[in-house]
């Protein structure tokens, strides 16, 4: 081997010190600009001593020499000898070209700088800030509703951190968004699934992180391995909450188990289940989670008010202004809706309050507005009677929406499954109230649905398509419910429900009624839900728009969890649209305190009403939450009184 030269050694320090990048270009465009100054300097003091006498000297030529050399037109003022004048245009020369290299290399340098800022690559120095981890179509609902939350904030701050390009990041936001208000939404180039690339996004500073579903295949695989990389970070005495959501009911104990303690993970396919038949059961119940959800309308939350302490929870209804109380957090953390009304509420009680905005809960400041008595009506007792369902298309939900209507449902039920698919149903278990049956049909055919003699059932669930993508199944679903309509224009009244003495011959075959049978959709972007308005369904379950908002909820209060969780279970208080004539007199006038009080005596918390004649009206569909106490109110027979109870 060839010993090392001097020359090489130079050299090699020389393309180490190049690969520094700008700084050092910069470094040696300099000593070059020094050095060509010191020369022409010094030369012309030995070369022309007579015209560095009339120019200061060395000191004088020095200064002389840069201007020429920073300033090319300077030496169009130089007179002397013809040396002198060589020596400038020299200087001059040199610093053409010098200052030509200076400003390519800046140019290249702040290139490069702005190119990398555009990368999204620099670590964000926030606090309090809420973390999206992930893209989706779900942001946009997550930044819509964060930016409708933070209103009253003076600063709020959004972080996203996704692998797609940062500025294609931030005008998708802007576009589908619109005005953010005074929440900063700050975007990051990175891979969750990395500790290094998370750390862009100062998790360790933030108040909640939300991570975000990928629109890909294994989808709960990816948030797993997300929460499995926030669990590997080493974290201080603060740990932010962390929010997400799995769409296969196998995958959450794992989901769980990766998150640990500080993680809610919500089971979406459980939600949407439990969507469908609730809103089977009452119509209008997603939009009223939806109102119930939406930042935009009337939400739950959680406030001391040590002046009711000592005070049964029956008497804390009329206790406010503005706000209705639904239920009580307990010091323990225990959640309690529409818990019984002589329940002392304690002095470390939280009460459950629903209200547009938490600044928007008061406090009466006198008595509570006067009961209307002649206006409260007392409930009929309707025993359950055996329904009939048709259930059109299958999907991977069916077999848990068809377990869950048996354990609802009256003994002698019957539910039919028609979908253009082998009989799916026969690996179901048998169940105990519900007789299911299967027929082969094509529910976007309209020749196909009229051999399904649609009018002798009570309720139709339309599931979306999972062997289509989501537009396509939407579109199918919207074909589907424009032949249900416009076989619903031609319908008289249905069959009464089974076990109904109609049904022994006492109903007119042909009597118009205005809905013959009610319609339960499930939508899967809720950009085609005001599409769909115009075949009158009466309840669309777009079940990945309301995971969105519960997630979104969850990031800014993670106490908000057991509330949902409560009010999606069947053991304890659930939200159900009554008939309004169970507690006022139809057409009677009254107001919203009375409503109250009616509910109240019967153990009951009434959170708003729907009124029918709105039904199908956008944006709140006839949906009234949380309404002025004092402001008149009537309603009509077949509106619905939305309340919280038992059964």
């Amino acid at each position: 081997m060839a010993p090392v030269t001097r020359r090489e050694r130079i050299r090699y320090w020389f393309d180490r010190t190049m690969s520094k990048g700008t700084p050092a270009l910069i470094g040696w465009l300099g000593l070059a600009s020094a050095a060509l100054v010191l020369v022409v300097a010094t030369a012309a003091v030995v070369i022309a001593p007579r015209d560095t006498g009339e120019n200061g000297h060395w000191p004088g030529m020095v200064w002389r020499s840069l201007l020429r050399t920073l300033d090319p037109g300077t030496m169009g003022d130089d007179t002397g000898t013809a040396p002198f004048l060589a020596l400038m245009l020299i200087s001059t020369v040199g610093g053409i070209f010098i200052v030509s290299s200076l400003i390519g290399v800046l140019t290249t340098g702040l290139e490069a700088k702005i190119g990398e800022l555009r990368k999204g690559r620099s670590r964000i120095v926030e606090h309090d800030h809420t973390v999206l981890l992930g893209w989706s179509e779900q942001v946009f609902t997550v930044v819509a509703e964060l930016v409708e939350a933070n209103q009253s904030k003076r600063r709020s701050c959004v972080a996203i951190l996704a692998d797609r390009d940062k500025v294609e990041m931030e005008d998708a936001i802007r576009a589908r968004v619109g005005d953010l208000g005074r929440t900063r939404i700050v975007c990051r180039t990175g891979n969750p699934l990395k500790v290094a690339d998370v750390e862009l996004v100062s998790p360790g500073t933030a108040r909640s992180i939300l991570i975000v579903t990928p629109e890909v295949a294994d989808a709960d695989t990816r948030v797993i391995k997300v929460l499995l990389t926030l669990g590997a970070r080493t974290w201080g005495r603060r740990r932010p909450h962390v929010v997400a959501a799995v769409h296969d009911s196998a995958n959450l104990p794992a989901a769980r188990l990766a998150g640990g303690e500080r993680a809610h993970v919500i089971d979406a396919d459980d939600v949407a289940i439990r969507l469908i038949v609730q809103s089977h059961r009452q119509s209008g119940l997603s939009q009223v989670c939806t109102e119930l959800l939406d930042f935009a309308g009337h939400e739950f939350y959680m406030r001391p008010e040590p002046s009711l302490a000592g005070t049964p929870f029956g008497e804390s209804l009329s206790a406010y202004d503005l706000g209705v109380p639904a239920g009580l957090r307990r010091g323990d953390g225990t959640v309690i809706l529409n818990p019984p009304m002589d329940t002392v509420i304690r002095a470390d009680d939280e009460i459950i309050v629903l209200a547009e905005d938490d600044l928007l809960i008061r406090l009466a400041g006198g008595p509570p507005p006067p009961v209307r008595e002649e206006a409260i009506s007392t409930a009929v007792a309707r025993d359950p009677v055996p329904e009939r369902t048709l259930m059109l298309g299958w999907n991977h939900r069916a077999p848990k929406i068809i377990e869950l209507l048996d354990e609802f449902l009256a003994p002698g039920s019957e539910l039919v499954v028609a979908a253009p698919c082998d009989d799916p149903t026969g690996d179901l278990t048998e169940q105990a109230n519900l007789k299911v049956g299967f027929v082969r049909a094509e529910p976007t055919q309209r020749p196909s649905l009229e051999s399904l003699d649609v009018g002798k059932y009570q309720k139709v669930i339309v599931l979306s398509d999972a062997g289509h993508d989501a537009d396509t199944a939407d579109a199918r679903t919207l074909v589907t419910l424009l032949h249900l309509r416009d076989m619903e224009d031609a319908l008289g009244a249905p069959d009464p429900p089974l076990g109904d003495p109609a049904s022994r011959g006492g109903a007119t075959p042909h009597t118009p009624r205005k809905d013959p049978f009610a319609i339960v959709s499930e939508i899967n972007d809720d950009a085609n839900r005001e599409i769909a308005q115009v075949t009158k369904a009466d309840d669309f379950v777009v079940s990945e728009k309301l995971i969105s908002l519960m997630l979104t909820q969850l990031s800014e209060n993670r106490h908000l969890y057991d509330v949902f969780v409560d009010l999606l279970d069947p053991a304890g208080s659930e939200i159900y649209l009554k008939p309004a004539c169970d507690y006022l007199v139809p057409g009677a006038a009254a107001d919203f305190a009375t409503l109250i009080e009616s509910a109240r005596r019967r153990g009951e918390v009434a959170l708003g009403y729907r009124l029918t004649a709105r039904f199908h009206e956008p944006p709140g569909y006839g949906v009234v939450l949380n309404p002025d106490k004092r402001a008149p109110l009537t309603l009509d027979a077949d509106d619905r009184v939305i309340v919280l109870a038992e059964n």
